[in-house]
């Protein structure tokens, strides 16, 4: 065992994931140009709440962030009309957080925006190499696939669901079987 090889290593994987997030985050927002990335990542996780409890403390747990700042998050899309948000009527400290109609609009403009954001940063990887960086990130987050099930509404990939998956996402699918050239 090389103790200071894998700390090298673990010191580099750090400034990585680092200077990746925030080049994904800045790129991200660039091509959604009306919401942010981290906005747009609470979406799934408001539709997705069991029973339809979109609440503050849901949306907090979802993205693994704290309550105030999923609290910006709700104020910020709320401002812009795509959420309303009101009092809960099973406890009196909580609110719920509805998706207005003209959030359902703004969100599938920025959905079909992400398909090619997504499509474009990872142009690069094979399928094989996507599903090891999705396993390796989930295994560093510390909880395998169903760390990330709240967020997405379900905790694996099911085959059964592709024609669905590339109905809805028709962007992705198209440049992914075309990628573009790069320079």
């Amino acid at each position: 065992m090389d103790i200071a090889r894998d700390l090298f290593h673990a010191q580099q994987a750090l400034v990585t994931l680092f200077l990746a997030a925030n080049k994904l985050q800045m790129l991200g927002d660039q091509q959604l140009q009306d919401i942010t990335l981290r906005q747009m990542l609470a979406i799934p996780a408001l539709i997705h709440a069991p029973n339809g409890g979109a609440t503050i403390n849901h949306l907090a747990r979802s993205l693994g962030t704290t309550k105030q700042s999923a609290r910006q998050i709700v104020d910020a899309l709320e401002r812009k009309g795509y959420l309303s948000v009101a009092p809960s009527a099973q406890d009196r400290r909580a609110v719920h957080i509805i998706i207005t109609p003209e959030g359902q609009r703004a969100f599938g403009v920025c959905s079909e925006r992400t398909d090619g954001f997504l499509a474009d940063i990872f142009q690069p990887f094979s399928g094989a190499e996507l599903e090891a960086l999705c396993t390796l990130l989930q295994k560093l987050h510390g909880g395998g696939s169903a760390a990330v099930e709240g967020l997405h509404g379900h905790a694996g990939y099911d085959e059964s669901d592709s024609e669905a998956i590339l109905r809805h996402h028709p962007r992705f699918a198209e440049q992914r079987a075309h990628p573009r050239e790069t320079d």
